[in-house]
């Protein structure tokens, strides 16, 4: 065993403290520089990435547009993280806590910003009306499993993904530690999914929005590369509710846009236009400009 870490009486920054992130880590907030936000034709602008809280976002808009809400179309614009591009003064002004997504909606008299995942999703959900149960009982359930998402998804990804996958090195006991916490979060879910077909009840809502894109791709052996680690496969329900889910055509749509990693034809980096998704994906992008 290693030398045990000793505290120091006061704390300080060392900015090169390694990990794979460690670049963009920061224990200040604020832009780092001058950067305005660009703006499309629509009420309704986006900055994120493709990430598991960007995709919660760009799925549940897909799901209002093939509802058939006009409203709910969008510009989204993506926001390179490991660039810095969530430190500009444009992106800080919409999100002090320079994280993605970011909403800013421009249809009302002065445009709104919204931030935090779960608050643009509730945002949305309540603005045009879906995916949220109007019953105070059953809204409150899914509430419930909304925020069960906020609080259970760091574990996952800044405890387990990090230790796992991105730490500079391997230490057994913070990944057993947090390999424990996330096998438990999923045997909670296979339990309530063996209950009922969605997380809040009988109905599909934004409780399976914000939960599938981090517990669906951890399923789905697409997080961390831990499925195998995890015996992911092993949770009978929760992958029948993953796969459910993974057949939307709004979700295989969500889950394309602000992409900028994986397959070609899965990556549509900027999206305004449904026709984006015919036209402007990474592999007819770069085929037209070889």
């Amino acid at each position: 065993m290693s030398k045990s870490y000793v505290p120091p009486k006061v704390w300080t920054w060392d900015a090169n403290n390694g990990g794979k992130f460690a670049n963009i880590n920061r224990p200040i907030a604020g832009p780092t520089h001058d950067k305005d936000l660009p703006a499309g034709k629509h009420p309704l602008q986006l900055y994120s990435l493709a990430t598991p809280n960007g995709v919660k976002v760009t799925i549940m808009l897909e799901e209002l547009l093939a509802l058939g809400h006009k409203g709910a179309e969008y510009d989204a614009w993506l926001i390179n993280i490991s660039g810095g591009d969530q430190f500009g003064s444009g992106f800080v002004d919409v999100n002090p806590n320079s994280k993605i997504p970011a909403l800013v909606d421009h249809s009302n008299e002065t445009p709104t910003r919204v931030f935090e995942s779960a608050s643009i999703m509730l945002y949305l959900a309540e603005k045009f009306g879906e995916f949220l149960p109007k019953d105070p009982m059953e809204r409150t359930e899914t509430m419930s499993w909304v925020f069960w998402l906020t609080g259970s998804a760091p574990y996952l990804g800044g405890g387990f993904g990090h230790f796992y996958a991105y730490a500079p090195e391997k230490f057994e006991y913070s990944i057993n530690r947090f390999s424990m916490e996330v096998k438990r979060q999923m045997d909670v879910l296979n339990y309530r999914l063996g209950e009922t077909e969605y997380l809040g009840g009988s109905e599909y809502s934004i409780a399976d929005m914000v939960t599938w894109p981090w517990y669906g791709a951890l399923s789905q052996g697409k997080l961390y590369e831990a499925g195998a680690f995890l015996d992911v496969a092993s949770y009978k329900n929760l992958q029948r509710w993953t796969d459910q889910i993974a057949e939307r055509p709004a979700v295989i749509r969500g889950r394309k846009v602000n992409r900028a990693f994986g397959p070609l034809k899965d990556q549509l980096r900027e999206r305004h236009d449904a026709s984006d998704f015919d036209k402007k994906t990474q592999d007819k992008i770069e085929t037209a400009e070889s």
